[in-house]
């Protein structure tokens, strides 16, 4: 099966989310409280390829040109650090990829939710991850639909186009079922996976099951626009709300091809809540971004927002320590993954994936943007060889007031 196609050289954005950290974070960490964790992404951001992180000195074997490289911050909310990552893990996917039609389904929680989020992120997130993963695998083990087990690939995400909070989960499910002997392989019908509605209901009532849940164990923190909810049966009544309405599970067309399925994987995994490519401008204090307005026929649009307003929308998507946000289930989970597909293979007469070839950073930075690092930038002709170490840039502590 084809893998990944050589990707188009990709040019450096004018304006990146770094330049607006750095030129406002100083002054937002003195007029916004932040998280242990914020602050760690603003500083890994704001450090990132600078003399703070260290690097490497070369110079160039033809002209004698020297040249600095300082060392990324491998922060997965950095824009800039995720390219390499992400390609990294759509690559490793290309020998799990089954010759079926694949689906998109996304499932969101209602924006009543997001104050609750803001103070219990990773309690929120993982009941999404365990309502959906629950819901899929019921309705895969429903011999009304493929009566076996499904795998999947789940995928969080908790902004929307305007970087407001929008917690919604991706699912990529490829079209079929291993049949619970094994012994046979269950394919979807043709552009269609499950009813909408129905999964709707049954996400809807397991994700509420378990917040219950929550509740009564005291896992759940309340504070600020939340307080009010600690009291049972204020809480009761909220959750009555919620289950008065419909919850939104949206399925995209299916996916043909394994071409399409990695692009798609591509578009969603590694995503962070604005790439760098979306910034317009960045002038007196406003931020200009593109942003697609899917209630407007997808139309493009531009939202202006003070630098303040940005870093606290793009702060507001930071994750828990520790959580993973890309989780793998049924026939895709880790634990058999391997046996598992390798059975699915046999029944849909699909020869083994040759072993992945292995490619050093410098060749696939060659291949996705076009630049051979080694190649001197300054006579085109040399190559730049190893000349020294940067240590870290160790700046000195900020001053707290005039001296005594």
């Amino acid at each position: 099966m084809a893998c990944c196609a050589p990707s188009a050289p990709v040019s450096r954005p004018a304006l990146e989310v770094a330049d607006i950290v750095r030129a406002v974070a100083e002054r937002y960490r003195d007029t916004h409280p932040l998280s242990p964790q914020q602050a760690r992404v603003l500083r890994a951001i704001e450090q990132c390829r600078t003399a703070a992180l260290g690097g490497h000195a070369t110079v160039c074997d033809h002209c004698g040109a020297q040249e600095l490289s300082f060392n990324s911050c491998r922060n997965r909310h950095c824009p800039k650090c995720q390219t390499l990552a992400q390609q990294r893990w759509v690559e490793r996917q290309c020998g799990d990829l089954l010759p079926v039609s694949y689906f998109h389904l996304v499932f969101t929680l209602p924006h009543a939710l997001n104050p609750l989020a803001q103070g219990n992120p990773k309690l929120i997130y993982d009941l999404l991850f365990r309502a959906v993963s629950k819901t899929l695998l019921e309705f895969g083990r429903n011999s009304r639909w493929l009566g076996g087990e499904i795998g999947f690939t789940l995928v969080l995400h908790t902004w929307g186009q305007k970087l407001d909070q929008h917690i919604h989960t991706h699912a990529i499910v490829p079209g079929g079922a291993l049949s619970p002997d094994g012994q046979h392989w269950r394919s979807a019908s043709t552009g269609f996976l499950f009813p909408v509605a129905a999964l709707s209901e049954v996400f809807r009532g397991k994700y509420l099951d378990s917040l219950v849940d929550a509740y009564e164990r005291r896992q759940l923190r309340f504070g600020g626009s939340t307080a009010a909810l600690a009291e049972v049966g204020a809480f009761r009544l909220w959750v009555a709300k919620l289950r008065a309405h419909d919850w939104v599970v949206y399925a995209k067309p299916s996916v043909a091809g394994p071409e399409q399925v990695l692009r798609y994987l591509g578009r969603y995994t590694h995503q962070v809540a604005i790439a760098n490519h979306r910034l317009l401008a960045f002038e007196d204090g406003v931020v200009r971004f593109r942003w697609r307005d899917y209630a407007d026929a997808n139309k493009t649009k531009v939202m202006a927002l003070s630098a303040e307003e940005f870093l606290r929308r793009f702060l507001l998507h930071t994750l828990p320590p520790g959580l993973c946000r890309i989780r793998h289930y049924g026939f895709l989970a880790n634990r058999c993954r391997r046996q598992k597909l390798a059975r699915c293979r046999a029944l849909l007469n699909q020869p083994e994936p040759p072993p992945p070839e292995k490619e050093s950073v410098d060749t696939m930075m060659l291949r996705l943007t076009g630049v051979d690092i080694h190649r001197c930038r300054h006579c085109h002709q040399g190559v730049l060889r190893f000349l020294a170490k940067l240590p870290p840039l160790r700046l000195p502590p900020k001053a707290t007031g005039p001296p005594g």
